[in-house]
């Protein structure tokens, strides 16, 4: 079959002599996925406590960011201000888009992808690991608790809000840990996961999750620019410590990208 980029061949279904990837146990990968969520929720609340660090942290990402002259986080917020629906729409789309569209790639995957499926969980649950290490070595508030800023908290202004009123009342979630940025680092997995696992010409607007993910937490401010390369940079890392599908070293995300054999992608 036609593919929709010059020498890549859509995945095929395996047929005599063509072992396809066979699916994981699912119930020992739903055991598996809802414990990591759960040493990573648990993980995040240990890290809480540590306000003093957390707001000194966040003076020195500022300053660093001005330093090196990245472009102000309010430029994004001011943007969205423009307009409550807007506004409100970003609200949204970080409270209610990074789990389910996270959850949704893996199951896809799980059904349609198995090989991928377990190389995109292995890298998210490197990252999330080693995110977690970071919100424990180096609690930060996010811009929105920086009065230096000038940032509103748009959440808490006009709704929809995933934490509570103030880091003391909050017993769900740690406000401190704002790098790195899994919103962004999960949403950026997911565009990798999508892009190397089909082969349609039009696969790489996947990457317009990450984009819009990026300027929601920071139009939010709920990040820094910095979270989110300190996401990207973890990612890196977990990539080339996983192997990609149907290559034994050298991992590539985007290796579907480039001139491979039909079983590259099976």
């Amino acid at each position: 079959m036609a593919a929709g980029i010059r020498g890549i061949r859509r995945p095929r279904p395996a047929g005599p002599g063509m072992a396809a990837t066979p699916r994981p146990p699912l119930v020992r990968e739903l055991l598996l996925v809802t414990a990591l969520f759960l040493v990573y929720k648990f993980g995040r609340l240990f890290a809480n406590g540590h306000e003093t660090r957390a707001f000194h942290n966040a003076d020195r990402v500022w300053d660093f960011e001005r330093a090196v002259h990245l472009p102000g986080e309010g430029t994004i917020q001011q943007l969205l201000l423009h307009g409550e629906g807007l506004v409100r729409a970003a609200n949204t789309y970080y409270a209610a888009v990074h789990f389910p569209a996270t959850l949704a790639f893996l199951a896809w995957l799980y059904w349609r992808r198995p090989a991928h499926y377990v190389w995109s969980r292995r890298v998210l649950a490197l990252l999330t690991a080693a995110a977690l290490a970071l919100h424990l070595l180096l609690p930060l508030a996010p811009p929105r608790m920086l009065a230096e800023s000038g940032l509103i908290d748009t959440a808490r202004i006009y709704g929809p809000s995933v934490y509570g009123a103030t880091p003391e009342a909050d017993s769900m979630a740690n406000q401190f840990a704002a790098m790195p940025s899994l919103h962004f680092g999960w949403a950026l997995m997911l565009a990798i996961g999508l892009i190397a696992a089909t082969s349609s010409r039009w696969r790489v607007l996947w990457l317009l999750h990450p984009l819009l993910t990026l300027l929601v937490i920071v139009g939010t401010a709920n990040h820094y620019w910095f979270d989110a390369l300190a996401a990207a940079v973890l990612l890196a890392l977990a990539l080339l410590a996983v192997p990609a599908p149907g290559r034994a070293a050298g991992p590539s995300p985007l290796a579907p990208l480039t001139p491979v054999t039909a079983g590259a992608l099976r």
